[in-house]
């Protein structure tokens, strides 16, 4: 099953480390990032869930709940979060889904026959408070994630779904954006964008980010 963009977030009743998850009742009001990982006691993910750990209050502040997914039974799962407590110097302070019979991971095709058909690719969810998927991304084994870049992907998500602006390359949080092309009437523009642009050609517009 491959999930696109702006489709529907499956949902799902599963068990985790901090209980039995009712994932859109859990996920709520907020966005949401799900992040699988292969296996247990592997070393790149060790690394990632003590990295994720410590910028659980940045998501946070963007109300934005993580959750992470393993095959691996729940026992598995609590051994393993000590030693990465231990060895990043964390506290694991959000769910580890226990999926041992791989129905979250056959729901939103984590499992891929060419690299294991077993346990699961290292996937990236993020979805927003209609349970939309707006973002996907798929890692190899030995690449880990960058959660900073995963947040500035969410700051750039949520500004663009309530302002009518995209974001340029490299863009970061506070930085210049672009008018979308569909505004061009100059009056709506100058209601829209007080704060001015500069137009290098028609299409591209640059304007100060519209909500700081």
């Amino acid at each position: 099953m491959s999930l696109k963009l702006g489709t529907t977030a499956p949902d799902f009743v599963q068990e985790s480390t901090e209980g039995t998850i009712n994932f859109h009742e859990w996920l709520g009001d907020c966005w949401g990032v799900l992040f699988s990982h292969p296996a247990d006691f592997t070393p790149v993910c060790t690394t990632e869930l003590g990295a994720a750990s410590k910028l659980k209050n940045e998501f946070e502040k963007r109300n934005v709940k993580i959750i992470a997914l393993s095959v691996d039974s729940l026992d598995s799962h609590k051994k393993w979060i000590e030693d990465i407590n231990q060895t990043q110097n964390a506290k694991v302070n959000f769910p580890l889904i226990a999926d041992a019979d791989r129905k979250v991971a056959t729901l939103y095709g984590m499992l891929h026959p060419e690299a294991s058909e077993t346990v699961t690719v290292r996937s990236v969810f993020v979805i927003d408070p209609d349970k939309k998927i707006r973002l996907t991304l798929t890692y190899p084994a030995a690449t880990g994630r960058d959660f900073n870049e995963i947040l500035r992907v969410i700051d750039s998500l949520q500004l663009t779904s309530y302002h009518q602006v995209a974001t340029p390359a490299n863009w970061k949080q506070g930085g210049d954006c672009v008018i979308l092309p569909s505004i061009t009437d100059p009056d709506e523009m100058k209601q829209k964008f007080p704060k001015g642009w500069k137009e290098e050609r028609p299409y591209l517009r640059i304007t100060p980010q519209p909500d700081i």
